[in-house]
């Protein structure tokens, strides 16, 4: 069940997304090639925490640490350890914070060092269709035409678009109803209120869809033909006449 957020309840969203917003900015500026995804984990918790909220992915279901940091063909759900970031990698950074009792959550895609341009326009065209998605959305608009026109976008540029995984709502819980799949059919699914908040997360491959789970940590996604993928996500606000993205 769907929930429609109070002024009060956004206000508190609007710190926590704030907070996700500065510490993915801190990330940013600090990444580079020779870091473990440990150490970026690490800068990860310390700047959530340094703002007194908590990194709600640590112990998320069993989750062992603060983000979830993929590189390359890893498509969402990298458990941070020992991997060392190379000159030339693209790397996912998907990060939740709490505070106050609500949730924010972003993913920003990372260039490290000197990145094809094959792997630069995967990236590119993820972020853009998170931007085809919230064009024109507002309330009354059906849910699907999000998926659809990420799809849509995608497809355009020769690109597979993940599946088995979807964005959310987000509140007081880090996942919320309902599912906000990355394609469907423009028309279709619940019409958005005013008020929801929701995650719109496009997880693109540069190959194939399909993707493979790691049944052996039970939670590291990656993608079926070992090609790369990229994530862009930002939590956003549907009102009346348009929407207010958050975690920018």
């Amino acid at each position: 069940m769907f929930t429609v957020k109070s002024e009060q309840e956004i206000a508190y969203m609007r710190e926590s997304c704030r907070i996700v917003k500065e510490t993915l900015e801190f990330v940013g500026k600090n990444i580079c090639a020779g870091m473990t995804t440990k150490d970026v984990d690490t800068l990860v918790n310390k700047y959530i925490t340094s703002c007194g909220a908590y990194p709600s992915e640590l112990g998320y279901e069993g989750y062992p640490a603060s983000s979830c940091v993929s590189v390359n063909e890893v498509v969402v759900h990298g458990i941070p350890g020992d991997r060392v970031l190379l000159d030339g990698d693209i790397v996912s950074v998907d990060i939740t914070a709490e505070k106050n009792g609500f949730h924010g959550d972003a993913a920003r895609t990372f260039l490290i060092g000197n990145v094809s341009e094959e792997k630069r326009r995967l990236v590119r065209v993820t972020e853009e269709c998170f931007f085809k998605a919230v064009e024109g959305l507002q309330a009354g608009v059906p849910l699907f035409n999000i998926g659809h026109a990420v799809q849509t976008h995608a497809e355009a540029n020769g690109y597979g678009v993940v599946r088995a995984l979807t964005g959310h709502g987000i509140g007081r819980q880090m996942h919320e109803d309902p599912s906000v799949p990355n394609y469907g059919r423009r028309g279709a699914g619940m019409r958005l209120k005013a008020g929801m908040t929701i995650c719109i997360e496009p997880m693109i491959n540069m190959g194939t869809y399909k993707v493979n789970m790691n049944h052996a940590d039970g939670w590291t996604v990656t993608t079926a033909d070992g090609k790369p993928a990229a994530h862009y996500e930002n939590t956003v606000l549907i009102k009346e006449d348009g929407v207010e993205i958050l975690t920018l």
